[in-house]
Formats: structure tokens, sequence, C-alpha cells
């Protein structure tokens, strides 16, 4: 699970993020959604250990961010916008370089890099180089050393940009079927997708958060797409304790 308390984080005088608080159970999808700007990366990179907080508090699997980071970035799979991959390397050579970075002893890398390269759809482009793959493709590359460890979180953002309509299908399924098992943050700003599978979502307005709350429960007598408008649009609209998070 996942629990953010407080957090800020700021540039000298410019806040990217204040006092932001929320939380993400296991075996649930938080969709997590805001207006470019918004703070949504900078929450992700604080979260997952890749950039320190001006203050607050996050915790992953009761690790604390800031006190733990190695124990926590063991239990994070992190999914950037834009995939660290390194063109010049094939499937696996570079999966295996991706579970040593991780942490994985020798003994299990090789029976990781055999399991994520069939559950992400990789077996048929295993020997061809990442710089060579559609980006469908390349983006099932970047998820697969997110998983190759097998983390409990995960943490994907915009995982389906650049994706044709059929390749989001595939992904949002897929997203769905590990989430049964995780905790998922999935930062988007496509309403459809966390429509479709998220179970929580969190909407951030200029770096504070404006909504939090059950998908079920914001979505009984409205739409999420008018949910989100008026979050953006009127600022903070509801107690998020009463909205069943």
């Amino acid at each position: 699970m996942i629990e953010v308390a407080r957090l800020t984080k700021r540039y000298g005088d410019l806040p990217a993020v204040t006092d932001v608080s929320f939380s993400a159970a296991s075996g649930q999808v938080l969709g997590f959604l805001g207006p470019n700007g918004a703070g949504k990366t900078t929450t992700m990179r604080i979260i997952t250990g890749f950039l320190p907080a001006t203050s607050g508090t996050v915790r992953v699997e009761n690790f604390d961010v800031f006190e733990q980071s190695h124990e926590v970035r063991r239990r994070i799979g992190y999914l950037p916008e834009n995939p660290p991959l390194y063109n010049d390397m094939t499937v696996v050579p570079y999966l295996r370089f991706a579970a040593k970075l991780k942490g994985m002893s020798r003994g299990d890398i090789e029976a990781g890099i055999d399991r994520i390269v069939d559950t992400c759809g990789l077996r048929s482009v295993t020997h061809r180089l990442l710089g060579h793959l559609s980006k469908g493709f390349r983006q099932r590359a970047g998820l697969a050393q997110a998983l190759i460890h097998d983390p409990p979180v995960l943490i994907l953002d915009e995982p389906t940009n650049g994706l044709d309509p059929g390749q989001i299908d595939d992904m949002l399924a897929f997203i769905k079927t590990v989430g049964t098992k995780r905790t998922i943050i999935l930062s988007t700003h496509i309403l459809d997708q966390v429509a479709r599978i998220a179970d929580k979502v969190v909407i951030i307005n200029d770096g504070r958060i404006a909504v939090e709350g059950a998908l079920a429960t914001l979505t009984r007598e409205r739409q999420l797409a008018d949910v989100y408008k008026d979050a953006v649009l009127a600022g903070r609209v509801d107690d998020p304790a009463v909205l069943g998070a």
C-alpha cells in the first residue's frame, strides 16, 4: 500500500505540490488525474524515491521513502512517461541489466526474464533491438523492466501515451490483471481509461488534492468528466472523507 501525508515540494519559492495527502490500498488501481503541470509527475517521482520532498511523509508497504529508500525501491516498479530504454540493446540483455539494478539474485534473474517476457507479450521480439521496436512493444519493454522483480507496488506515468486504440485496450487489460495483487497508481489525463479500470480516483490541481474518492462513489450520480471539470475549474469540490475513499 501507499500512504502520502502532507507532501510538499518547492523549487525555491515556486511550489510544485503543496500539502498533498492520499492513500492507495493493496489490490487497488488508483487513477491519478490532473491537468498538465498539476503536480502528478512530481508526486510520483517523490513516491518512487527519485526526487526528495521539501516536507511531508510517504510510506510504501510501511517503509518510509526518505528514511528507508532502498527498501522502498525494492518494492516499487516504475514506468515513467518515457520508458528508460537503451536503443542499442536487445530485449533480454536489457531486462537482465534492469534485474541486476533492482538487486535480483543471479539465480532469480533468468527465471524472472522468462516469466516477464511471456507476461508482457515480448516473446516474439526478444532478439530485436529496442530502438527498432514499435511504440507498443517499447511500452511493453518498459513495463517489463518495472515488473521484472515482481514488486507489490507499480507506478505508471501515462503508460498508454502514443499507443493505438488496440494497444491501449491491451495495456489497460494488462494493468487491470496485474492490479489484482498489487497497488497501482496510474497517472493519465484520459478520463475514459481511469473510468475503465480504476477502483479509486485522486484529482490534483495546482499542486493540491482536489478530489479523493472511490470511483463508484464519485460516479454514482454523475460522470467522471463532470467530477473532473468541477475539480479543475472550481478548485476543491468535496470533503474527501465523504467520498468513500
